[in-house]
């Protein structure tokens, strides 16, 4: 598990979640974007400094074959400790392999 990541304490910033992301999937891809200042005053918004809603596109060979929803469940399942700790809405786009740019 990287250094953002402790059993006490999570740092829930885009670059956190982008260095877990690839450990865990080791993507081809990956994009993680703090949409969190677009959610200001919303619910889910902490105003903690940490981030609350983030958009993840990513391609990963752990993806092929897989149905879309079971691409998703994968990123979900490793940012399960983000979630917890509360990042309150991560939008997820996943691809077999990178997208054109």
């Amino acid at each position: 598990m990287n250094d953002n990541i402790s059993e006490g304490s999570v740092a829930i910033t885009a670059e956190a979640m982008q260095a877990h992301l690839q450990e865990q999937l080791a993507p081809t891809f990956l994009e993680v974007l703090d949409e969190s200042w677009q959610h200001e005053g919303h619910a889910g918004a902490n105003g903690t400094g940490f981030g609350t809603h983030f958009r993840v596109r990513v391609a990963s060979p752990q993806f092929a074959g897989q149905r879309r929803v079971a691409q998703h469940r994968l990123v979900y399942d490793a940012l399960r400790i983000f979630i917890a700790h509360g990042a309150h809405a991560i939008a997820i786009e996943t691809f077999e392999t990178a997208p054109a740019s």
